[in-house]
């Protein structure tokens, strides 16, 4: 276990130095697990019946449970967003006049990263669980128009979580994490802003339950991450100030069913609810917002898996901003936070993914990929413009000790047709 863990850590310090800023986010700000290995190809879908192990850990802690022995996640994404702005007026306080143009941040690399562990202590069936998680992220550069004097922002936010999932009886489980994360900020403010590092916690719990024959239900919460960038904002003539933002609380309900057609098929949805109004930075630019993820996975064979899912979710952006974000008062006011609104544009409603997983690629290691485009959204932000477009890869491999079945294929009316059938 312990030289699992060291192998996860040195390979995660070579995956974070080469991470990119991250683009085109789905949820506001959030991936959740939409470019994970396996739930990616499900639209993320997660919270009860998780098909890798770095979404149990990122999500519901309980169902980390549904993976016996000691199982290895190394997994990546690739994530190529297309962002445009159109300045329609000049906002001569801040230097920007108007422009219209493609964002030249570049497609992003993404590491996930995860191991569990079940063991017992005291009688009682433990999972323990660390992920190294691309939480979040959005990034965008407009330095090549001189109109927009500068205009760049991109937030990173990166996370280790360790958690523990705790099977109290065959049906029900519990589950809590604790991530300690690394968010980086770069902007917002056109020529008036730099970049800072912030660290935080954040917590965790969810629960799991089994109705048998491959029937289940998971709900979680999350807490906000609260973060204070010090001394990155300095308008001319003025002090250098702090932003404090926060990533908002979560709370989620997924449904899953794998007692279709022999237990080859699994359905399953999540319900999201992001909680804004109560996020420091984003509650000026954001409502609160519900996500809505579906996905299905068919179980070909004892070896090959095929997934596909689709989400929408409830444009989160605000029609009506205030003259302050994140305990700054802007240069210009309400235009100006309405031009930051634009950088942040989440309003990306609509996605397809898909992809499949093969058992045993080698002895004792699987291989998931997925993929999947966010279709584009254009919004107005007073007199910016934004349209935002995106599409991703993901892949992982798994490795198994000690766990002979995947959970997926454990649910006891499970079986396969004789030969010719």
């Amino acid at each position: 276990m312990l030289r699992t863990i060291a192998l996860i850590a040195g390979v995660t310090l070579l995956t974070v130095t080469s991470v990119q800023n991250v683009s085109a986010q789905v949820f506001g700000i959030e991936l959740h697990n939409t470019t994970m290995p396996a739930s990616g190809g499900m639209a993320g879908t997660s919270l009860s019946q998780p098909q890798d192990v770095t979404s149990a850990i990122n999500g519901n802690p309980a169902t980390t449970t549904l993976f016996p022995g000691t199982q290895f996640v190394f997994g990546g994404a690739f994530v190529e967003p297309t962002y445009n702005i159109n300045q329609t007026a000049a906002l001569p306080l801040i230097g920007v006049t108007p422009f219209s143009g493609k964002s030249a941040t570049p497609a992003s690399l993404l590491g996930n990263i995860g191991v569990t562990h079940q063991t017992e202590a005291m009688g009682i069936p433990l999972t323990l669980g660390m992920g190294f998680i691309s939480n979040a992220g959005l990034g965008v550069d407009f330095r090549q128009f001189p109109e927009s004097n500068g205009t760049h922002a991109s937030y990173l936010a990166l996370d280790v979580v360790n958690s523990v999932g705790i099977q109290v009886s065959p049906q029900l489980s519990f589950g809590t994490s604790i991530a300690i994360g690394t968010s980086i900020l770069d902007g917002p403010f056109a020529s008036s802003s730099s970049s800072q590092v912030a660290y935080s916690p954040r917590f965790s719990v969810g629960s799991n339950y089994d109705f048998g024959n491959g029937r289940s239900i998971g709900v979680y919460w999350q807490s906000k991450k609260w973060l204070s960038f010090d001394n990155i904002v300095r308008f001319p003539g003025g002090s250098f100030q702090d932003i404090n933002l926060e990533h908002p609380s979560n709370f989620g309900i997924g449904i899953a069913n794998q007692s279709l057609m022999c237990g080859r098929l699994l359905l399953a949805a999540d319900f999201l609810f992001k909680n804004y109004s109560d996020a420091d930075f984003f509650k000026a630019i954001y409502e609160n917002q519900w996500v809505f993820q579906f996905g299905s996975q068919y179980q070909i064979n004892e070896k090959l898996k095929f997934r596909m899912g689709y989400y929408f979710n409830e444009d989160p952006t605000r029609d009506a901003v205030p003259g302050t974000i994140g305990g700054i008062v802007p240069v210009g006011g309400i235009p100006s936070v309405q031009y930051v609104q634009g950088q942040f544009a989440s309003v990306t409603q609509h996605s397809l993914s898909g992809g499949f997983g093969v058992r045993e690629l080698l002895p004792g290691m699987d291989f998931d990929l997925s993929l999947g485009g966010a279709f584009q959204g254009e919004k107005s932000f007073g007199d910016t413009t934004a349209s935002v477009e995106s599409y991703w890869i993901a892949f992982g491999f798994t490795y198994r000790r000690g766990a002979t079945t995947p959970y997926s294929s454990e649910v006891s009316n499970f079986s396969m047709p004789a030969d010719g059938q």
